[in-house]
């Protein structure tokens, strides 16, 4: 069965459709600049797929809680929670297929960036039991996948980009179907933009974006002029869910609307200057020390069981069992096997840190090790042993202890590589080429892995050496390990067992 959403009309009056099943399967892109129409049109295309699919939001201003009301959708202020709790909503929200809105208004970008990947990693990493069809809405898409860095933290970028990344290029297989919203094509990542096959381009007036609106819709250049020409609420539309030419299509009136609506003009208040001056220039009132107020958190369980409408039980989990050290020892070694099965793959050493963690976290679920599973600064320590090859065993050695110490002097993602390199001088085994330590890095490129070289050796940590046969040394400073001689143009596969 085919269900057909009325988006509005055409410009030649004929109903606008979208096809929702092809919708789930293709996803979706809208671009347009502030008050284009954009979140008009996601209101409506929500409102009218209501009845027919789960839904869930990402609303960094609180524009589309009013769906809850009229559409019974749980309303999540982000801010009341922590992100552990967010992410247990979207796994709970996805099994009990309750449509949320997940409000992050009221925060900064950083704790937006957080807790919207904490949430959609919640919908992404549950059993595939519950891969039940769902639309995800993500209004101003260019906040949670920037093109460039900006003035949040590398972590909380790459935990955001890595969701969003999830969502559109690995969802379609879980049931999630990716609609996102920008103002600006320019400023989103172009690997998240790239998985969209339908689009909904409203007004805009940059050339940049004109350009690439243009590309996406397969108008000529001469033709992105016209986006310049759009009224509100009007946009190209194109894709297989859409129209398979560019169509021009008016969106259609809505049933909810936003909390804040379209600012109107408004009459000047009649004031004497005098009564002014006594208002605006009063002494400001006294300050006073506000003691913070613990605000118990709503359970969210309890939210979507009403939201279901289901009359369930909701029986307290009971005490987790005491472990013994022999087990929490074995349960490490199996959490070490599932990093080094990640660690296998062939892509896996230039995947961005949060998206290893997603996938590290969900294969841990599956083998039954969520107690034991570290957090994220955790991991990313684990990840630069496991990348120079070092067991547990290894680290506790008094030596090895000082290797440690010395790789902390350098940055994080530099640390992997002078262990990898400490490991093969302790060893004694070839010196690593210059492609298992761009690998070790994460990079393809052979240069950078040069430079890395020659940075820590400016650190004063290593000496290079390279003898008359071009094959290069190394030796750590201080501890007279020394790599034996090793090709640095070797073939990474060679020596790739030293990056794992």
């Amino acid at each position: 069965m085919t269900v057909a959403i009325e988006m509005g009309h055409t410009t030649a009056g004929a109903p606008a459709n979208l096809d929702l099943e092809e919708l789930l399967a293709t996803r979706l892109l809208v671009q347009g600049n502030s008050g284009s129409g954009k979140s008009h049109l996601l209101r409506r295309l929500l409102e009218q797929s209501a009845p027919w699919v789960q839904q869930t939001i990402v609303d960094p201003e609180g524009d589309f809680v009013s769906l809850g009301e009229r559409y019974g959708h749980l309303v999540i202020d982000a801010e009341e929670h922590t992100e552990r709790g967010l992410q247990a909503a979207g796994e709970r929200a996805r099994i009990h297929r309750v449509s949320t809105v997940l409000n992050l208004e009221g925060l900064d970008a950083e704790n937006q960036m957080r807790r919207a990947a904490a949430f959609l990693g919640g919908l992404f990493e549950v059993a595939r039991d519950h891969w039940y069809p769902m639309l995800v809405v993500v209004d101003e898409a260019q906040l949670f996948a920037p093109a460039v860095a900006g003035e949040v933290s590398d972590e909380a970028r790459k935990l955001s980009l890595g969701a969003m990344t999830n969502l559109m290029c690995r969802g379609r297989k879980r049931g999630l179907a990716g609609i996102i919203a920008t103002q600006r094509l320019a400023k989103l990542a172009k690997n998240v933009a790239a998985e969209a096959s339908n689009f909904l381009m409203g007004r805009t007036f940059l050339d940049i974006d004109m350009a690439r609106a243009a590309d996406l819709l397969g108008m000529e250049r001469r033709q992105a002029e016209a986006f310049r020409d759009l009224e509100r609420g009007q946009f190209m539309a194109l894709g297989p869910a859409l129209s398979r030419r560019p169509l021009g299509l008016r969106i259609g009136p809505t049933d909810t609307s936003p909390r804040n609506g379209t600012p109107r003009l408004m009459a000047m208040p009649e004031a004497a200057l005098e009564d002014a001056r006594a208002i605006i220039l009063a002494a400001p009132p006294p300050e006073t020390v506000r003691t913070p107020r613990r605000v118990a958190s709503p359970d969210l369980l309890d939210q979507l069981m009403a939201a279901k409408s289901a009359a369930l039980e909701i029986r307290p989990e009971p005490p987790e069992p005491q472990i013994s050290a022999e087990d929490l020892a074995e349960r490490r070694e199996r959490v070490d096997r599932v990093l080094r099965a990640i660690l296998e793959q062939p892509d896996a050493g230039f995947r961005v840190i949060g998206v290893l963690y997603q996938e590290f976290v969900v294969r841990c679920r599956i083998e039954g090790l969520a107690s034991v599973v570290p957090d994220l600064a955790e991991f990313r320590r684990m990840l630069t042993r496991a990348r120079a090859g070092l067991g547990s065993e290894t680290t506790q050695d008094d030596a090895w202890r000082e290797v440690s110490v010395r790789a902390s002097l350098l940055p994080d993602d530099m640390q992997g590589v002078f262990m990898m390199i400490a490991r093969a001088a302790k060893e004694g085994w070839p010196c690593p080429s210059d492609a298992a330590i761009a690998r070790a890095y994460g990079s393809h490129s052979l240069r950078r892995a040069r430079r890395l070289l020659t940075y820590i050796e400016e650190q004063g940590l290593i000496v290079c050496q390279v003898d008359g046969m071009g094959k290069r040394t190394v030796t750590l400073v201080e501890l007279a390990w020394a790599t034996a001689p090793g090709d640095p143009n070797a073939e990474e596969a060679e020596q790739g067992s030293l990056a794992l």
